[in-house]
């Protein structure tokens, strides 16, 4: 029993290895590839527990009802939750609401999925911490997808100046510096957009546009910020005394 376990293990670990060399060498194909790591995660450690129960399957009455009051009490002692969580990963894995490499938000997580096993997904937040949330939250959370399987995604920039700032000339410093980012990604499926919001005391220019690679979300907010709040300066274009300066993901 513990040398199927054992196996088992260290081939997830192999496969996974092998599923991360090939989709970082095939960037336009990354996320497709590293869905399958879970899917083999799932196929390894189901083989591995039927040739541990398989001869448990044979069992007299009494012993079977013996099995049964065992799982019954370990029921009782908090492992619903796992088997919740084990739950949720198969139909993550069926349905694919989102896949290793997808930007999301369970709850009020929001992060890159690093890794969805039978009990949980993993994710990497700005900040480059590591959350693990059970996957039988996706039962009880609203959960947001900006990716959606693409390689691409929308971010949106959001820059603050003052009510009598010249607007129109600061939507085209953003507009500017926008399309000419090193990480933008714009097509006719893929268009940008420049608007603006007024509020009391100041006014929001908000920019959304592709990135070509989600993982440039953040880069690509901070050149586009930096580059604009460069050209307000050297123009005259006053911001907020606090800059009201922001980036999100679609």
């Amino acid at each position: 029993m513990v040398g199927v376990l054992v196996a088992a293990y260290l081939a997830t670990r192999v496969v996974g290895y092998l599923f991360t060399l090939v989709a970082e060498r095939v960037p336009r194909r990354r996320l497709s590839i590293k869905i399958f790591n879970p899917i083999a995660r799932v196929l390894i450690y189901g083989t591995a527990t039927y040739l541990i129960l398989g001869p448990l399957l044979q069992l007299s009455p009494s012993q079977l009802l013996a099995v049964s009051g065992l799982f019954g009490a370990a029921l009782g002692l908090g492992l619903k939750d796992l088997f919740g969580g084990i739950i949720g990963g198969l139909v993550l894995v069926s349905e694919r609401p989102y896949e290793i490499g997808d930007k999301v938000t369970i709850g009020g997580d929001y992060g890159e999925v690093t890794d969805i096993d039978l009990r949980a997904t993993k994710l990497r937040t700005p900040d480059d911490s590591i959350v693990s949330i059970p996957n039988a939250t996706m039962f009880t959370e609203n959960v947001s997808n900006a990716n959606d399987g693409d390689p691409e995604m929308m971010v949106v920039v959001e820059l603050a100046v003052t009510a009598s700032a010249d607007v129109e000339r600061a939507s085209v410093i953003v507009k500017e510096a926008m399309v000419t980012s090193k990480y933008v990604f714009v097509d006719d499926d893929h268009p940008f957009v420049v608007f603006v919001e007024d509020e009391t005391y100041y006014r929001t220019i908000r920019g959304k546009a592709y990135v070509a690679d989600l993982r440039d979300e953040f880069a690509f907010a901070s050149d586009v910020t930096e580059r604009s709040m460069a050209a307000f300066a050297s123009e005259g274009i006053e911001m907020p005394e606090a800059p009201l300066h922001d980036s999100e993901h679609r």
